[in-house]
């Protein structure tokens, strides 16, 4: 496996590359041009620009997360032909500079949901929270305005303003937009750029859905070990592949994630690893990447990864905050100590599963 680090760029992250350089093993930066808005070309400077740095302190960058779809392409619009020749050309501009994965969603509106930010736990740290009642309770702009609040000027995936800013007319355009309705825009996607990406060796990593179930009637995708099957079907080339995230799939107790990784195993190009701890009401809360701390088995995914000789990326995913951080000097969920913690942990896992 290759560790990996997620980092949100220069004069964007409160931490250094220097910093992720001290974590035993970290070799790669997921990173991405966090300025860019949907739909927008990545052209080949930009990346370079991005890459030569990386590269610079000593660490690979081969891995993007995200090149976001614009909501053009998930609505099946008449413009997303054009964003989609776009998309074509940021992959092509990706593969000249190196880049060989590229993990994005087909979500619509918005990329996760939670409904805090620093929610405390009983060690004293604070986490990412799920309340599905709160969630059945209050309205997406309310949402909105909550996430601005806590995430405090510091930008967050799937939470850009100027697409939150649309908020009402996006929900205007999915009201009766079906689950299949989603799927066969999807579909038109992935064969428009399955060309594109077998030519310049990009393997396209879809992330599931996060939470694996629906919120405010939006459609869902990537939620089920049958759901992401029917994706994978649709396009049969390995460069349609799947980003598997434990903490978004561990969040529905009917998925078994060792089956599904079984399953996938060929598709798999990026796994986000992180444990969550499920309430019997529905509720979720992220907590430290111990298997002991939390609902999802972390030891027995590593183990399953062993045993598959697993080659592709890997990334402990969003973290406590600990050691001080707190919501004024950390970006929620992206604190370097705890993901830190969580890249040893994985690292100890995998070492004694292949016997090292």
């Amino acid at each position: 496996m290759k560790m990996s680090f997620r980092w949100y760029g220069q004069g964007n992250d409160p931490i250094t590359l220097n910093e992720i350089c001290q974590i035993p093993g970290v070799e790669e930066i997921v990173w991405a041009l966090h300025d860019k808005q949907a739909g927008e070309l990545w052209t080949e400077a930009e990346i370079a620009e991005v890459v030569h740095y990386i590269e610079s302190q000593g660490l690979k960058a081969t891995i993007v997360e995200s090149v976001n779809v614009q909501e053009g392409i998930k609505l099946g619009l008449p413009t997303r032909d054009a964003y989609i020749e776009t998309y074509k050309e940021s992959i092509k501009n990706l593969g000249k500079n190196g880049v060989k994965v590229i993990c994005y969603n087909f979500m619509p509106i918005f990329d996760w949901t939670r409904t805090e930010m620093f929610h405390p736990l009983p060690d004293g740290s604070t986490a990412l929270f799920f309340d599905k009642e709160k969630i059945t309770s209050i309205n997406p702009k309310e949402l909105v305005e909550m996430v601005e609040k806590e995430s405090r000027g510091l930008t967050l995936p799937g939470w850009e303003p100027e697409r939150l800013a649309k908020i009402k007319e996006l929900f205007v355009a999915y009201e009766g937009f079906t689950d299949d309705k989603l799927r066969e825009n999807f579909h038109y996607f992935i064969d428009a750029i399955m060309p594109t990406c077998e030519e310049y060796d990009i393997k396209m990593a879809i992330h599931p859905d996060d939470p694996p179930f629906s919120i405010f009637g939006l459609p869902r995708l990537a939620n089920s070990q049958e759901n992401i099957r029917k994706l994978l079907s649709l396009n049969t080339s390995v460069y349609n592949g799947l980003t598997f995230c434990t903490g978004s799939l561990g969040a529905d107790l009917n998925n078994n994630l060792v089956d599904m990784l079984d399953e996938f195993k060929e598709r798999v190009h990026f796994m986000h690893i992180r444990n969550v701890k499920v309430y019997d009401n529905g509720d979720f809360s992220e907590v430290s990447h111990r298997t002991q701390d939390g609902t999802v088995d972390i030891t027995e995914i590593m183990r399953t990864l062993a045993r598959m000789n697993f080659e592709g990326y890997v990334r402990p995913d969003h973290g406590r905050h600990v050691f001080g951080e707190n919501e004024t000097n950390v970006r929620p969920g992206y604190g370097l100590y705890d993901r830190a913690m969580g890249a040893m942990y994985l690292t100890g896992c995998w070492d004694m599963a292949k016997g090292l």
